[in-house]
């Protein structure tokens, strides 16, 4: 089954069209089209020795329990999004947070879980997103990192590493990292240092739609769900897709930290699922077209994108089903040119995220990887004059327009 058909299916839910009534279901009423949002804080209960086991299974990280007991160790509404994201990554659970950096915080506490108190050595490629650099970086978590070019993964593994991170395609230089290649690397530490490592895979710029890195030898996939799963700039939450060992860890730590999704977050995402497939599906054609017109303005110094010009287009079939739709590029005249661009565009917004149904625009050295250290940003290719340009669906000759004349200007501006 093609996986845009699949998308749409699992994000509605267990069909009901099979004739036997759901148990929030009233006969007289019918069969509800749309799953509901499920607000309680709290939940009740006729005996206290039941729900007391209820209790124990939820903190030991459960999936779910007969009462939900309290919306902090469990919300069906949160559970729905949940179980759909995991069906499409094919994981056998996923766990869902306030952010995506909530989750990625979850994910360090949660490596070093197997010790307690204990904090890992973490391997990490760059770039990632600059928050991800940051919290890494500054050892907030009491974590240790070590960065590290994707071919040297292997070589960096210690007897006390916990988990290797990247992010493919990267934020905001849009690097690929082979995937299979690197889980190789990591079983062959693994067995020299005689513990299996884990490997998580931030796949917020693909989306389940277009990559799936458990399949390529990933244990756990972050997703900014802020990003393309919501899909409309409306709901900010974050997601690990993983085994039920690591789920469990991970709803304990959630639980203990209170960095649950709210209920309404769940809804707005999961309905968000819907529409995946297609949003991805236009605005990478939207992507592609732009590509190919940015290559050839005289303003433009260089293209990222994957698979463009050849650039790793061996690798992008391989481990994708197409290129995605955020795009990076940089311009002649440094900063200031890039600074110029984008305070004269009319129709594509300047803001940080990506992913929205609408174009937005931003330069990451000033804003999402300003955390960044200056050395570390130049290295991995986060110049000062580098644009990140998240394609949404308005039609492109009107995007190609507003962006021709504001490249157009801010270069004549800067000559």
């Amino acid at each position: 089954m093609r996986i845009e058909t699949t998308a749409v299916r699992v994000a509605r839910g267990e069909p009901v069209h099979r004739g036997d009534l759901p148990e929030s279901a009233s006969p007289e009423l019918g069969i509800p089209h749309v799953p509901g949002i499920d607000l309680s804080t709290t939940y009740g209960f006729h005996r206290s020795s039941s729900v007391a086991e209820s209790m124990d299974a939820l903190l030991e990280g459960a999936h779910d329990a007969p009462n939900s007991v309290y919306a902090r160790l469990h919300n069906p509404t949160v559970a729905r999004f949940e179980d759909a994201l995991a069906r499409l990554e094919g994981a056998d659970a996923s766990v869902a947070f306030a952010s995506g950096m909530a989750a990625t915080s979850a994910l360090l506490i949660a490596a070093g879980m197997e010790e307690s108190g204990s904090r890992p050595h973490v391997v990490a490629v760059r770039p990632v997103y600059g928050g991800t650099d940051h919290l890494l970086t500054t050892g907030m978590l009491g974590t240790e990192v070590s960065w590290v070019d994707a071919d040297r993964v292997g070589e960096a593994i210690r007897p006390d590493t916990g988990l290797v991170l990247v992010e493919t395609p990267a934020n905001p230089t849009l690097d690929l990292v082979d995937l299979h290649a690197v889980a190789h690397q990591i079983r062959t530490a693994g067995a020299r240092v005689g513990s299996p490592i884990p490997l998580a895979v931030d796949s917020t710029f693909a989306t389940p739609i277009l990559q799936n890195p458990i399949a390529l030898g990933a244990d756990l996939v972050l997703h900014s769900a802020t990003k393309f799963l919501g899909g409309h700039g409306d709901v900010m939450g974050g997601v690990i897709a993983c085994s039920e060992e690591w789920a469990g860890r991970l709803r304990q730590v959630r639980m203990i930290t209170g960095g649950l999704l709210h209920p309404l977050g769940g809804y707005l995402l999961h309905r968000g699922l819907q529409t995946l497939p297609i949003r991805v599906r236009e605005q990478q054609a939207n992507a592609m077209e732009l590509v190919g017109r940015l290559g050839s303005h005289s303003a433009v110094r260089s293209v990222h994108f994957p698979g463009y010009a050849g650039n790793d287009a061996g690798l992008v079939a391989r481990q994708m089903r197409g290129p995605g739709s955020v795009l990076s590029f940089r311009v002649h005249g440094g900063a200031s040119t890039a600074e110029g661009v984008v305070e004269r565009l009319t129709l594509i917004t300047p803001a940080v995220s990506l992913g929205s149904v609408d174009t937005l625009i931003q330069a990451p050295a000033l804003l999402t990887h300003r955390v960044v250290g200056v050395d570390d940003r130049v290295s991995s290719g986060v110049s000062d004059d580098l644009l990140r340009l998240s394609v949404g669906l308005e039609h492109v000759e009107d995007l190609w327009m507003d962006l021709e004349q504001a490249l157009s200007r801010a270069w004549a501006s800067a000559a």
